[in-house]
């Protein structure tokens, strides 16, 4: 349950964490001149751009269970909030 508790919090880590990885790995096949660097002072830019291309799709890929997971928390939340709201509702009309 502490997972499913932490859903959101846990996707967003794993998606920074992904990126950073990848970054890292932009950052090391640029330096070792495997992948060209961009022209000037926009070099961390381009390998900021090439990480957020390749993170994407990564953690559309690997992040699923955990994105299945924050999305029932969402909608969970979603309907205490509803129900709360309906139960506010009745209670004013009945009085």
């Amino acid at each position: 349950m502490s997972s499913q508790k932490h859903a959101a919090l846990l996707y967003t880590a794993s998606r920074v964490g992904l990126f950073v990885v990848c970054f890292a790995v932009v950052w090391v096949l640029a330096y070792l001149h495997v992948i060209p660097l961009a022209v000037g002072a926009s070099n961390t830019v381009w390998m900021l751009l090439l990480a957020i291309v390749i993170s994407a799709p990564l953690s559309f890929v690997l992040l699923r269970k955990q994105r299945d997971a924050m999305s029932q928390q969402i909608v969970a939340r979603v309907d205490r909030q509803k129900a709360r709201l309906a139960a506010n509702r009745s209670q004013e009309d009945g009085v």
